[in-house]
């Protein structure tokens, strides 16, 4: 697909209510795609439908349950597929953490990434069509501060590429990749770690922000998944991304 030809396909966003999900969905929007987007919280998805009109469908259900997962993909068929929804992870060092708050992310970020995976290649989706999982910066430098977060992305970049090598081996031509992006405080989820990281350094937030650099805004994150989305030669297992764009994971 070129981004042209977004306009006549459809999306499925999770984790469309806020943050980098919203602004993904009306990015996918602006560049012509029909979005689904879902999330647990109607009032959200309802916030998101007000602005984006009839180019927005909103479906109240949880990503992580697998039979969501089949029925929308069988409904709607997507051409992409944006895995973004996640929990947010208790900010405390491991030592605090419970088993359960520990493993919350597997819970949660990996099973929606499995699940929603398998269907698409299970179906599978039509020749051509994409999936990006959203990962973390954090699968390749950690995260003391998440309990299992940052194993748990990074298990999310692995079940990405394990699904790219069935693709390619069955003939699929299903394009599937892991997005990295780096911690922001433009998100909740990613101010409140930014918060816990600053006091764990002794600093306030507003010098910890300094100190990272260009801050990763949600627009920005939109315009690199319709890129992504839109560009085949965009075909790379990860990619980083930060405020300057996309660039390869390591």
């Amino acid at each position: 697909m070129s981004t042209r030809e977004l306009s006549a396909t459809t999306a499925i966003v999770t984790g469309a209510g806020q943050g980098f999900g919203r602004a993904i969905a009306t990015a996918l929007c602006h560049a012509g795609a029909q979005v689904v987007g879902v999330g647990r919280e109607r009032t959200r998805l309802d916030e998101v439908a007000a602005r984006l009109g009839d180019a927005f469908t909103p479906v109240v259900a949880d990503a992580a349950d697998p039979v969501a997962a089949g029925q929308l993909i069988d409904t709607y068929q997507p051409a992409t597929l944006v895995l973004n929804a996640g929990a947010n992870p208790l900010a405390r060092p491991i030592q605090q953490h419970t088993w359960q708050t520990f493993s919350r992310n597997w819970e949660v970020d990996v099973a929606q990434v499995f699940h929603w995976t398998r269907e698409a290649l299970l179906r599978p989706l039509a020749p051509g069509s994409v999936v990006i999982a959203f990962s973390s910066g954090a699968a390749i430098a950690g995260s003391p501060l998440s309990g299992g977060y940052a194993g748990a992305k990074a298990a999310i970049r692995f079940v990405s590429s394990y699904a790219a090598e069935e693709s390619e081996r069955n003939g699929l031509d299903i394009r599937f990749t892991a997005v990295l992006p780096r911690l922001t405080p433009a998100t909740r989820l990613g101010a409140a770690a930014v918060a816990a990281y600053a006091a764990r350094q002794g600093v306030d937030v507003a010098t910890a922000v300094e100190r990272a650099g260009p801050v990763l805004t949600p627009e920005q994150v939109g315009k690199s998944i319709v890129d992504l989305a839109g560009d085949p030669s965009l075909d790379r297992a990860a990619y980083l991304l930060t405020a300057a764009g996309l660039t390869a994971a390591p």
